[in-house]
Parts: structure tokens; C-alpha cells; sequence
């Protein structure tokens, strides 16, 4: 009970937020934004497919309820709005995403696997947005996904949707009149939509259980023990449990995944990828070398990408960074035997940062030693993070 309190005033909480920051023009004039009309707004703009070009990519495209908010088709990289245009990265789900802190270095969480600590937090799988709020103005001007080409075609499709007069309603009836300032308005009512327990329900078989209204299985259960720190699988060292469930500590690792040969990035015209085939994908080190941070600050991060949520994550394949691997079975069986010399694994996309214990031994990350049956119970336990369940 106490469980289900704390999550639910923090999405209370987290659902108030867009008032930090207001900055529409009609603050002076209007009123507040109601939260629950903000909310019912921010999913209009969401599901729509009309704020492409061309029109027919929504937000939701990528973003499926039905897949756990990732990309229904399971393809290593999400279809541009522009056919043949792709991103170069596996679209990430965004339930949840409302509780990963603005981007952070962590130099008190060490232990002898990270001496040094770690980077946490941000949104996307480089960490490059610190909230909602900017994560949410970034594909619209994506040319490889929903391609407008500025601001102003987005806030023009807006005015002429269903739901403009909500808008009006919600922001003042002048609030379509200045492109910057209704482009923000745009995003915070999409990162309201984003914080609302729609997208972030916990209603898993996992949450049932903890409130002791389901019971695992003993292959759940079994899971679930191996998944511990000091389990066999070892796998919470960095998909933490916490308080809520959320399972992530929010860090930035380079797990070691292998390029992946099927991603179709690597064809796009020199406009898009001027690397070519050639292309690596150095993760939240690309945006630190972008963002000016010292070279041998930057250097450090190569490759290393988001620890995600594993809520769920039955529903979200492919996995990792690249969409590399296929199935949940596959991702622990890389983790259980990445460094036996005859597992056959593809070397690193990024070799140099790989994380591995500093001893190399029996039962540390890539020679976890689980067997057959031991993987089949962590994968039945993962299961269980699936929203929607009945009890």
C-alpha cells in the first residue's frame, strides 16, 4: 500500500511540472492550464499524424501503447516520415522515461566494476535531453523522422487540427499566434501526457505481486531471485529495482553489443551519414564531443549508451542500442557468455570502453555461468513487467 502511494504522488507531482517554466506569453492574461485538460491535449497532439511531413507519422508511430510505448514493428531502427529515411538508433519506449533524472556524473554510487562512476540520467539513448519537455522538440525537426523543416509547419498543423480550440483553451486564445511560443506549448503538453499514469501505469503482473494480489510462478519466482545483485544473473547491478520497480539505475555502459550488419542507417545518402558503412556509434560519448566537453572526458564515454527500464520489455524487441539482438533469450545468453572464447559473439562496435569486471572470473558480466533453465526462468520473470495485467 505504502508502494502504490509513493507512485501515485509522484505522478500526481510529476504531473504538475509543466508549470515549472511556463513561458507562454499568456501566462499574464490566461489562466493556469487545467492538468487533466493539459494531459487529454498533450495525447491529441500525440496520436497525431497530421504533424509530419509527409503527413502520416505521429508520435504514437513509434511510440505504441500496444508495444509498450516503443516501435510496434520491432525493426532494428523506426521508418522515417520520408519513406527510405530511418534513424540510427532502436526507438526507445517512453513509459517511464518521466522518472530518469537531467543528465548527471555519479561519482558516490562506486564500486569495484566502476571505480570511477558513471554518467546517469537524460533522455534518449545518448542522454542528450534533460526532460521531457526537450525530448519531445526533437523529432519533429528530425529530417530522418518526422521531417518538418521548421517550427512553423509543425504550429500551422496544429492550427488547423480538431483539437486547436483545445488548445486555445487550454493555453489562451492567443496561443497559436507566436510559432516559438506555441511550439513550447506544444511539447508541455506532450511531456504532460508523457508523466500521466497512462503512459506510466504500473499495472504489471510484478506490481500485483508486490502488492501480494498475484502470484509468480516458481519459474518467475526463480527468475526473480537470479535477478537480485547478488544473484546468479547479477543482472540488478545495473537494472536496479528501487523503490518503484523501475529497473535501471539510470547509468550510461557500453555492454559491449556488436555493430549490427541488418541496420540500414549505414545505406542513407552522405547527407544523412556521411560515414557510411564506416559508421560507429560512439553513444552519450558522440554528445559529449558535440557538446564541447575536454577530449579526455568525452573519450571516456565512447560507446557507452542508456541503461533502459526493463518495464515492458518483453514487448519492445529488438534490444539494445542498435536493435542487435532479437529476443529477450538472446540479450542474456550475450550477457552470460560475451567473453568465453568460444561463444563466437562479433566484436564491440566501440571495443575500448567495454564493461567488465576488473578480474576475470567465473560468475562476473560475460561469464555468468546460467545455464539453460536459469535463462528460461529470467526471461519468465521479465515477462511479468508487461503492463496491463489481470489479476
Amino acid at each position: 500500500m505504502k508502494k502504490t502511494i509513493l507512485v501515485f504522488t509522484i505522478l500526481a507531482l510529476a504531473t504538475g511540472l509543466f508549470l515549472i517554466g511556463y513561458n507562454s506569453s499568456a501566462l499574464a492574461q490566461e489562466p493556469v492550464p487545467d492538468p487533466d485538460s493539459l494531459i487529454t491535449l498533450g495525447k491529441a497532439i500525440f496520436f497525431d499524424s497530421n504533424l509530419s511531413l509527409p503527413p502520416g507519422q505521429s508520435c504514437a508511430t513509434c511510440h505504441d501503447p500496444e508495444a509498450g510505448f516503443a516501435d510496434p514493428n520491432h525493426l532494428a531502427v523506426s521508418q522515417g516520415a520520408v519513406p527510405g529515411r530511418v534513424g540510427n538508433r532502436n526507438a526507445q519506449s517512453i513509459a517511464y522515461a518521466m522518472f530518469s533524472p537531467a543528465l548527471y556524473y555519479d561519482d558516490t554510487n562506486l564500486s569495484p566494476a566502476i571505480p570511477e562512476g558513471q554518467y546517469k540520467g537524460g533522455l534518449f539513448w545518448d542522454g542528450r535531453a534533460n526532460t521531457l519537455e526537450d525530448q519531445a522538440k526533437q523529432p519533429f525537426l528530425n529530417p530522418l523522422e518526422m521531417h518538418n523543416p521548421n517550427k512553423e509547419t509543425v504550429v500551422s498543423a496544429v492550427r488547423r487540427a480538431e483539437y486547436a480550440d483545445l488548445f486555445k483553451a487550454v493555453f489562451g486564445t492567443s496561443a497559436l499566434k507566436n510559432v516559438e511560443l506555441a511550439y513550447e506549448d506544444i511539447t508541455l503538453a506532450l511531456a504532460a501526457y508523457m508523466r500521466s499514469p497512462e503512459v506510466s501505469p504500473f499495472t504489471s503482473k510484478y506490481d500485483y505481486w508486490k502488492k501480494g494480489e498475484a502470484q509468480f510462478t516458481e519459474s518467475e519466482l526463480r527468475g526473480y531471485m537470479l535477478f537480485q545483485p547478488m544473484g546468479k544473473g547479477r543482472c540488478a547491478n545495473c537494472h536496479a529495482e528501487g523503490a518503484l520497480g523501475l529497473f535501471t539505475n539510470f547509468g550510461h555502459q557500453n555492454l559491449g553489443t556488436p555493430r549490427n550488419p541488418e541496420l540500414p542507417y549505414y545505406n542513407l545518402p552522405p547527407a544523412f551519414n556521411p560515414d557510411g558503412t564506416s559508421y560507429i556509434d560512439r553513444g552519450i560519448g558522440d554528445f559529449l564531443h558535440s557538446a564541447g566537453y575536454p577530449e579526455e572526458v568525452a573519450a571516456k564515454e565512447d560507446g557507452k549508451v542508456k541503461i533502459p527500464s526493463l518495464r515492458n520489455c518483453a514487448v519492445t524487441a529488438p534490444y539494445t542500442h542498435n536493435g542487435y539482438h532479437q529476443t529477450l533469450r538472446e540479450v542474456i545468453e550475450f550477457n552470460n557468455t560475451r567473453d568465453l572464447p568460444d561463444a563466437g559473439w562479433p566484436e564491440a562496435e566501440v571495443p575500448e570502453t567495454v564493461h567488465r569486471h576488473p578480474m576475470a572470473m567465473p560468475g562476473t558480466l560475460g561469464r555468468l555461468g546460467l545455464t539453460d533453465q536459469e535463462i528460461d526462468n529470467l526471461v519468465a520473470f521479465l515477462n511479468t513487467l508487461t503492463d496491463g495485467y489481470q489479476p
